[in-house]
């Protein structure tokens, strides 16, 4: 497959043009222009890139690319290592942000909910970026819904509130959305779920008596890209693998 033709696949697919970012979204090293072969991955580290040349890879498809809003522009240092890295070995870089966050099916919210057995009944936040919905019968108060997660996500959830609180309705945003859990809460939610926490995210949690369960960043992240990946073996024959960089975080 040409490599302008999955670009513009993929920019189609996750709705680029619509979608405003503080990255690029879409192709940032350009390699070689046939792509056979396609390594996925959460973040486009040097760790990352040392394994996609192992596998032979002809792109890199990641969640967390390059090229941030306010990041120093020279291309220099660890930055610099990375894209002489890709554009020694010829290997293509694509990364999509927040319109992979987003997307209705192959999204990072969309596929945790599917892992989790979670079910949408709306949307809240800027752009409509968080999910909510009800959670399986199993899992009704917040000590289940921490326990589902450890075990789905192979991570230990940190969990602010009330174990034994029932949960009639869930809110979930991947990453680090917790800006977003006083929309959560406004939104009627009983325990927002992200992949971060900040000093703040405590006392609000606690005062409006809603549980917040930070996840892990990486964690609740790894799902999305994963699914695009799969998506394009599907559909185009390409050879894809899911690349798993451990991240505490």
């Amino acid at each position: 497959m040409k490599l302008t033709a999955l670009t513009r696949y993929l920019d189609d697919l996750l709705n680029v043009a619509a979608i405003r970012d503080y990255c690029p979204n879409g192709l940032q090293v350009e390699g070689r222009a046939e792509v056979r072969s396609i390594v996925t991955g959460v973040t486009a580290s040097q760790a990352l890139i040392e394994a996609a040349l192992s596998a032979e890879a002809d792109a890199i498809l990641v969640h967390h690319g390059y090229f941030w809003k306010g990041e120093p522009a020279p291309i220099v240092g660890i930055k610099g290592r990375r894209i002489r890295a890709l554009i020694k070995a010829d290997i293509s870089l694509l990364a999509y942000h927040l319109p992979l966050d987003v997307h209705p099916q192959l999204g990072n919210n969309a596929q945790l909910a599917q892992r989790m057995g979670w079910v949408q009944e709306g949307m809240f936040g800027e752009g409509d970026i968080g999910l909510m919905g009800r959670v399986d019968a199993d899992a009704s108060d917040v000590a289940g819904i921490a326990a589902n997660l450890e075990r789905v996500l192979g991570r230990k959830p940190l969990v602010i509130g009330d174990l034994a609180q029932t949960v009639r309705r869930v809110a979930w945003c991947t990453g680090a959305a917790q800006s977003y859990l006083a929309s959560a809460i406004d939104a009627g939610c009983d325990v927002f779920i992200s992949g971060e926490i900040s000093e703040p995210t405590v006392h609000l949690a606690r005062e409006a008596g809603v549980a917040y369960i930070s996840a892990g960043h990486h964690a609740t992240e790894r799902y999305g890209v994963q699914a695009l990946g799969e998506h394009l073996a599907e559909q185009f024959g390409l050879r894809h693998r899911f690349i798993d960089i451990d991240n505490p975080v």
